[in-house]
This record gives structure tokens, sequence and C-alpha cells, in this order.
């Protein structure tokens, strides 16, 4: 039969059934999960070598069907698999199970006969394990990467969890993790000998190989949720039977010893102390990186609910795990208004519940439970995190009540305050150590944020009216009382005096000026009186992002129409200090800002700005996702419609400004 057409695959695991995630990736891939007896031409499903996968090869073998093998894929999920979570990706293997060394595996097949030696397939290798190492992903990625790790020089020592099937599939048991240790010792007398403990030992689900017990003065466990980046990075050797952090070590450019014969070894990457003779090839270790994380697995974009690359899934865990480092511990927020307590509910509370309170004692409150304190970036408060909108935030106005779609955290400053450093500052800094595949990703962003004509609110605007020809040059209208203003500027302060300024600087240019959109729906403060004697054209209600294709340069104080416009190749001038001013893409009028030491160009200020930087939120799933599922939303009008009071309560909330304590 042929292999691309659908195929029948009878189970007898009630994973298979219950687990939504497992039976979807399946179906995807092709397989018809049913029950009952298959035909020879049918296939059964087991799962590795589980204790009910015997029942399925009985079956198999009694009917003469064919048997595939699934597995959790090498990137699996933040949280365990135990503890309920999904995973990202299977291994779905019609001829074993990469970790049984008796029978080859499709991967092993992979990994010995396809030639590897497609340029951009190890361009993607490469650029695979740098995502790894940057995001610090690992199988399971409940871990903080902030915390501290042992000082670097030791010896790391990797257990499993007891009766693990691919120690069984080795041939190894309890004495092979003891010899493993005594050769650890042995082979490196002096350095001292970390055993990094198994996730799932840490959450009690299952007992490792060794205990406390096992501790002395050269000897520690390390059960701490530490980076296995950071880990390897410190380690002289790694020692392990089968583990797959044994992977991540020749990733991490170690060269393990490995007592097992796990899918890894045999390839001229590890010291192997039990040979496996028929794997004789010598792979670099992207081409060990290309079969294993990219040609042999099934990834599930859960977004769009279809298979994926390896990259889709890697954005979207490292967008999972980043949230789940931030609000681990908990968050205390203080004094968020009641409408925005919901959308910041679904963000930040995903592993314990976000507590909201005033200001006053919540520093106190926060550190006597161990949590993090949020205020909103304009509360000017300085002992907390700040959270503020991101620069892809909706489909509609945060004055009208719409739930953002993207929010950004800020443990340094916050991005608009340009008296003091921020973290996206020290993003943009740091920019020269983006990887390839990083610049990549922003270019392509770029042309899709460009090409779907999206911009921070993405309202629905009247069509541009016909602008006088000449040179254009298109003026933001601000919220004048907005932060970004007052934080932001020195000599020009207000819409007036920007209007003035610009046209004091070019007598001769066509000024249009586009008031700011909360200024047209009189929800806040920012009207120019006399607009028409400064301006030659005013853009009402028009859409923003077809205002600056119009126009040949755009001059603001701190308006993100002027980050918008350099992502469409237009000349930016700022009177003011932005975010993205100061770093060779604008003409800067106002003083320069000395931090501002790097030259960047668009690509790496867009990564630090749309992806490193903001938190994004998918409410179709309630999950945290890559910026690319945000501008599929946007662009695909792929969102929850607001609810019919909202645009009222907004009016309201405008008009009783001064009683804010009504709804906060």
């Amino acid at each position: 039969m042929n292999e691309d057409k659908r195929k029948n695959l009878y189970v007898y695991n009630g994973g298979f059934l219950t687990e939504g995630r497992v039976r979807r990736i399946m179906d995807l891939a092709g397989y018809d999960i049913r029950l009952g007896a298959p035909g020879p031409d049918d296939l059964v499903g087991v799962w590795g070598h589980s204790p009910t996968a015997p029942r399925g090869e009985a079956v198999a073998a009694h009917q003469g069907a064919g048997i595939v093998r699934v597995e959790d894929s090498f990137l699996r999920s933040v949280r365990l698999g135990r503890d309920g979570a999904p995973a990202i990706g299977l291994n779905i293997d019609r001829r074993g199970v990469h970790f049984d060394p008796s029978t080859p595996s499709d991967l092993e097949v992979i990994l010995s006969e396809d030639p590897l030696d497609d340029t951009a397939l190890l361009n993607r290798a490469k650029a695979g394990i740098a995502t790894l190492k940057t995001a610090q992903l690992s199988k399971y990625n409940a871990f903080d990467p902030k915390l501290a790790v042992p000082d670097p020089g030791y010896v790391l020592v990797i257990d499993q969890t007891r009766k693990d099937a691919s120690i069984k599939a080795s041939g190894a048991d309890s004495n092979t993790f003891r010899e493993m240790l005594f050769y650890a010792q042995t082979e490196h007398p002096v350095a001292p000998i970390i055993i990094k403990t198994h996730p799932e030992t840490v959450a009690g689900h299952r007992e490792g190989y060794f205990t406390q017990t096992d501790a002395t003065d050269r000897i520690s466990l390390c059960d701490a949720p530490l980076s296995p980046w950071a880990l390897l990075d410190g380690a002289i050797a790694v020692y392990t039977v089968s583990s797959q952090l044994g992977f991540e070590a020749i990733l991490a450019g170690h060269k393990p010893v490995v007592f097992g014969q796990p899918f890894y070894m045999g390839w001229g990457l590890t010291d192997d102390r039990k040979p496996l003779q028929r794997r004789q090839r010598t792979l670099t270790r992207a081409q060990l990186f290309a079969g294993a994380m990219i040609l042999y697995p099934k990834w599930h974009d859960p977004f769009h609910d279809r298979l994926c690359s390896f990259e889709e899934a890697a954005a979207t865990l490292a967008s999972q795990a980043a949230a789940w480092r931030d609000d681990y511990q908990g968050w205390i927020a203080a004094d968020i208004r009641l409408w925005k307590r919901k959308p910041l509910q679904q963000i930040f509370g995903g592993p314990q519940r976000v507590i909201f309170t005033k200001r006053e004692g919540a520093f106190a409150k926060a550190k006597a439970t161990n949590r993090r304190l949020m205020h909103w970036a304009s509360s000017g408060v300085d002992d907390a995190v700040l959270v503020e909108d991101g620069f892809l935030r909706s489909r509609g106005l945060g004055a009208d009540l719409i739930a953002p779609l993207s929010l950004v955290l800020d443990d340094v400053g916050i991005y608009y305050d340009a008296t003091r450093p921020s973290r996206l500052e020290h993003l943009i800094n740091a920019a020269d150590s983006l990887t390839e595949f990083e610049r990549d990703r922003a270019t392509a962003l770029i042309a899709r944020i460009v090409d779907a004509g999206l911009s921070k609110y993405n309202l629905r605007s009247d069509p541009l009216p016909e602008l006088p020809k000449g040179r254009r040059i298109l003026v933001p209208g601000q919220v004048e009382d907005d932060a970004s203003v007052r934080l932001g500027t020195s000599d020009v302060t207000d819409n007036a005096g920007l209007l003035a300024a610009v046209r004091k600087s070019n007598p001769a240019a066509v000024i249009i000026y586009k008031p700011h959109p909360d200024v047209e729906a009189g929800l806040r403060p920012g009207k120019v009186a006399d607009a028409e004697a400064l301006a030659d054209v005013i853009l009402r209600n028009t859409d923003p992002i077809a205002a600056i294709n119009a126009v040949d340069e755009v001059w603001t104080m701190t308006s993100l129409l002027g980050f918008e416009a350099l992502l469409r190749g237009r000349a930016v001038t700022c009177l003011g200090s932005p975010f993205y001013a100061g770093w060779g893409l604008t003409d800067d009028r106002a003083m320069p800002i000395p931090r501002r030491q790097a030259r960047v160009d668009l690509a790496a200020l867009v990564h630090a700005t749309l992806i490193a930087y903001p938190r994004y939120f998918d409410p179709v799933t309630g999950l945290a996702c890559p910026v690319e599922v945000i501008v599929d939303r946007i662009e695909n009008d792929d969102l929850p419609k607001p609810g019919r009071f909202n645009r009222s309560l907004a009016k309201l909330q405008g008009l009783f400004a001064s009683y804010a304590y009504l709804w906060r």
C-alpha cells in the first residue's frame, strides 16, 4: 500500500484515545486511530516499550499487522507529561523505537543512510542548535535560567528514572549507574562531581538511581530547577547512560561519556563505553541534529492545528517556556484597573493566579509570599516589574477597553522612559550577538507586517484621500499626557509645538497631520486648535499605514508611527527620544542618550522590539505564542469580538477619569 495514503491504526493503550494532542498529531500524520482487530494491511500503534506495549505487539503478531511505535519528541513541553502537559511533537517510528538498539529505528536509518549533506538543511540545523541555546530549551522546560549554577569545573553525572525503558533497552541497570559514577570519579580525581537529578524524580513521580546517601564532600546532587544549558556550560565532562541530556551535551560542545546505547551514540560524537558495531558513520553535530530534530519528528502547531516545522515548534515552546519562567513564582499586581484584571489574569496567571491588590503594602506582600510585584508602567513605581502594552497590541483601542494581544514586562525601566535604561534598550545594545536565524526571522517578520499593513491598533479606517503633490511629511499627533511624551521630550512637548517645529524646518513641504486615535475619539487630551493653520492636510480616522506609505518622511516626538515608518523604509526625524531613536536609524534632533551605544540595522531593532521584548497571548487557544501567530490573528481577523458594552464603558471611563477609584 502507498505510504502516502492514510492508514488504519489500531490501538490498545487508552492514551491514544484520551490524550487529545497525541491523537491529533497522529491524525495529522495520516493515521486513523481505531479499536478492534486489525487486518494484514492495517497497523497497530503502541507507546514505545511501555507496559501496555505487549498488548499491541501480541495483536500485531497474531493478525500479521505492522507496528508503529510512538514516543514523545526530543522537545516536549514546559511542564512534565505526568503533570498533564501536552507534547508539542511525536516521534512516530515504523521500524522500532529510537532508544532501543536491538533493531534499527527510523531515526537510526536516517542517521546512517541519509546523505545529510544538504546545505540548507545543515544551516537550519546549526540555527536550530543556536535557538535551543539562546532560548534555553530542553525536553522539559520548567526551569529558571536566571538561577545561579555551581562554579565551573565540575563533572556532570546525569541521573535517570528507575526502570526507564531506554535503560532496559540498553541492557543497563543500577549497577551501570554505579559504574558510571565510579569512572567519573577515577577519571577526574580532583574535580567535584555534580549528579543532575531527573525532573520526574524531583516532582515525586519516579525514583532515580542516586539519592542524598550518595553525596560526599566531593559529590553533590542537583535537584534545583537550573537550566541544563547553564549546567553544561560549567562542566568539564559529562557522563550519562542514555539520558537525552547527553544529546544536549553534544549540542553544547561536549563529547559525553555514554554507558548505554541511546540514539546519539556511535556517530563519533560520544565516548562510547558500550559500542554498537553497526554504527560506523561519523556525523557532525549539525547532521545529528538535522536527523533527530528536523527530519524525524512530527511537530504540531497548536495555533493553526497543523503539522509544522521544527523552527515553528521551537518558537512556540520558547514563548511558552519564557512565559512560565516569568510567572512561576506568582505575581502581586498593584493598582490594576478592574477592566485590565481579566486579561492580565489570562496572560500572567498560568502557573499561579495573579493576586490583585492596592499599592499600599504591595511590596511587603510580595516579599512575604515570595512573589514578583507588578505595576502598570504609568504608575511611576520603581520597586516593581513594570507592565505595558506591546507594539502589536490589538485590533481596537485600549481606551475602548479592547484586551491586549501583547504586553511587555520590564524589570529595568520601561521602553518609553528615555530618562533611564530599559530592558528593551539592553536588548538593542546587545543586538550584535544575534544569530543568522534570528536576523532572518526578523526580516521575514518585517515583510509580513508590511505586506499585511499592520500597526499597533489595526483600526478599520476611512480610505486615504488624494494628497497634494510635493515632498510629503507625515506628523503623527500624540496623547499629550502620555508618559512617552512626558518622559521622552524636552524642547517640543505637545502637538502644537510639534507642528510648528515641522513647519518651521520645512516651509515648502506638504505637512500632513494625523491626530491620535484616542484624541480623535475624545478619550484623551491632545487636540490642536489651529491645526489647519499649520498643516496642509489633516487626516481624520484614516489608516495610519496608508498615510505612511503615501509620504516621504515622518516627523514625530515619540510616536510609535515613527517605528512603523522605519519598517516601511521611510525617513524618520525624532524631536524627542523614543525607543527607536539613537541607534543610527533616525535623524535625531533631541539631545543624544549616551547609553545607546550600538549602531544597528532594522532587523536587529525589530528582533529586539517585536520578538525578544514582548509577551504575546493568543486569545483563541489561551496560550503564550510567538509574534507570528498574532500577525496571523490580526491579519485574518481571527479574534474574539469585543462585548457590546465595551465602547459605552470606555466613554464613561473617559468622562469620569477623576473618579478612577470607581473601577479600580
